[in-house]
């Protein structure tokens, strides 16, 4: 432990603020699974947007989720603030940003959280700190908080928990399919994921889709013709979607939430990383990491979770695709091959069957 530790009463009330995208608050669970360790009868809530509280759902570490919009009116955030003010022991700010920090310094009686070296004013108001903007993976950001609070790392992704409804279910063995990241920039081919879909039918399992309620005409168009694909895009809530990627057989998508929990879910999990580095967001796996992710390589492997790239000189730029805005290509994904993918696979699927055999 790099800090002595933070004292707080067994009984303590800790709020964290995660005002961020689905995967990143994701990647804050370790951090809240190491508060919840040290501090077990303390009661934990979490502050998120609404649209990504759901990643939340069924944590057992957590007693509360309190949301509010992404894009809040003043009188929301007044409203909000208001209804925080100094209401807990200890405000925990998961971002350097302005909105996350005034909320921590708001909230808590203490408050912890990451600021920019330069940042002299953040770093006096908060009780504690820590540098933000180190080239760190997201989950080592988290864990460095504890750090600063004395507390020890629980290095743990904690999936969403809850049962799949019966008309979800899938009795043959599958693999899932996420093929629909948020931003174009961070997307396969078309080419690729139907030759990946048509490849795990042969290899007898049935293929499961997922996606989000925005997905559904790239989906439409991506499928259309493939009847053997199952498609419950837009059907599943955030513990659903857990526990069906926790069955599957193998999961392989992009750099997007879905892959980020299929990770943390344990199961066999190929990642399609194409501008972002790895090395600070690569999925963590369900066991930990040792090793850090490399920042290129044409297939890398940490525990459950295989990494493909298209290593290209320029790789990884951290930038939005080769033309600089969301909606651009990305030139390594683009000239990324179906059988480098499929080798990824095979390897993903030759490790599940060594670890369910008898």
């Amino acid at each position: 432990m790099s800090a002595p530790p933070f004292m707080l009463a067994p009984r303590a009330r800790i709020l964290v603020v995660a005002l961020r995208r689905l995967g990143d608050v994701l990647l804050t669970t370790p951090l809240i699974r190491s508060l919840r360790r040290a501090w077990p009868d303390a009661t934990i809530e979490v502050l998120a947007f609404a649209d990504t509280a759901g990643i939340l759902d069924g944590n057992p570490d957590i007693d509360r989720v309190l949301t509010m919009p992404a894009r809040p009116r003043f009188g929301q955030s007044l409203g909000c603030a208001g209804r925080l003010f100094k209401r807990y022991d200890l405000a925990v700010s998961t971002q350097s940003g302005d909105r996350p920090t005034f909320f921590a310094l708001l909230a808590g009686r203490r408050h912890i959280g990451p600021t920019w070296p330069g940042n002299r004013i953040k770093r006096a108001l908060l009780g504690r700190s820590v540098a933000a903007g180190e080239g760190v993976h997201r989950v080592e950001e988290m864990l460095r908080i504890a750090d600063a609070l004395g507390i020890a790392r629980v290095a743990e992704v904690v999936a969403p928990a809850g049962a799949l409804a019966p008309e979800h279910a899938v009795a043959a063995p599958y693999a899932v399919i996420h093929a629909s990241p948020m931003f174009r920039y961070k997307q396969w081919t078309r080419e690729g994921w139907r030759a990946l879909a048509q490849a795990l039918t042969q290899r007898g399992l049935a293929v499961v889709a997922t996606g989000g309620p925005a997905d559904g005409g790239y989906l439409d168009a991506l499928w259309r013709d493939l009847p053997a694909v199952r498609r419950l895009d837009a059907r599943l809530s955030w513990p659903e979607i857990a526990t069906l990627l926790a069955q599957a057989r193998v999961y392989v998508g992009p750099d997007t939430s879905v892959t980020h929990l299929a990770a943390a879910s344990g199961c066999p999990t190929v990642a399609l990383f194409g501008p972002t580095d790895p090395r600070l967001w690569g999925p963590w796996p369900a066991q930990g990491m040792d090793t850090p992710w490399a920042a290129s390589g044409t297939i890398q492997r940490r525990g459950n979770v295989w990494l493909v790239q298209n290593p290209l000189p320029c790789l990884p730029c951290q930038q939005e695709g080769c033309d600089r805005h969301l909606t651009s290509r990305a030139q390594c994904l683009d000239e990324l091959t179906s059988q480098q993918v499929l080798t990824a696979v095979g390897q993903a699927l030759a490790r599940q069957s060594e670890m369910v055999a008898p």
